[in-house]
């Protein structure tokens, strides 16, 4: 099964990199726009990628100038706005085109997974979001009239089910004599428990 980690893009700084730098988070990717009236987003997906970043969330922005001719710029424009305006620092990407026969693969995929209204999977406007999962699968689309407001409190929750889910496998685990690592019998030590060992104990 095809998942995000299977694709690359190039960064702001003309860098290849490939999304399985990010396994095991949760991605919103978004096409971005700096001259746009849903540009104030910025600020937005910038705090939702502080606030979250921590818990596993991951915002990658890719500037698309195919709709009103709203992302003029150049790379290093594009980067230098987003920098001076927003403060950003979550990655971002060079140009690319999200519809038509020129479209970037990932964004050939994204659409293919996570279909618009009415099944359709054209990219109507800048700021549309794509909400995919820690296993690399398209979860969610989202319209560019959803703020990252919004969509936080799902990115919120999402997170913290798999925190969950995290938990309850190394209690199982446990329970079945798994051990996780740096877990050691301390019989030696004269005791039945089994305990996360410290440096120098026995």
């Amino acid at each position: 099964m095809t998942s995000v980690y299977d694709f690359s893009a190039r960064d702001i700084d003309g860098q290849l990199r490939p999304l399985s730098e990010w396994r095991g988070k949760t991605l919103l990717i978004v096409n971005v726009a700096s001259k746009c009236g849903f540009t104030p987003q910025y600020k937005g997906l910038e705090s939702l990628w502080q606030d979250q970043r921590d818990r596993g969330l991951v915002v990658l922005g890719f500037p698309c100038d195919q709709f009103g001719h709203q992302e003029p710029g150049d790379e290093t424009e594009i980067k230098s706005f987003c920098s001076t305006r927003y403060d950003v620092t979550f990655p971002m990407f060079a140009k690319v085109e999200v519809n038509g026969e020129h479209a970037d693969p990932l964004y050939q995929w994204l659409k293919s997974q996570g279909k618009g209204i009415l099944g359709s999977e054209s990219i109507k406007w800048n700021f549309t979001k794509f909400l995919v999962d820690a296993q690399g699968q398209v979860v969610k689309r989202y319209a560019p009239t959803d703020t990252p407001e919004k969509i936080g409190k799902d990115t919120l929750a999402r997170l913290a089910g798999g925190a969950r889910r995290l938990l309850l496998h190394t209690r199982v685990s446990a329970r079945r004599g798994i051990r996780p690592a740096g877990w050691r019998s301390r019989r030696s030590c004269g005791r039945r428990l089994h305990r996360p060992a410290r440096a120098g104990s026995c």
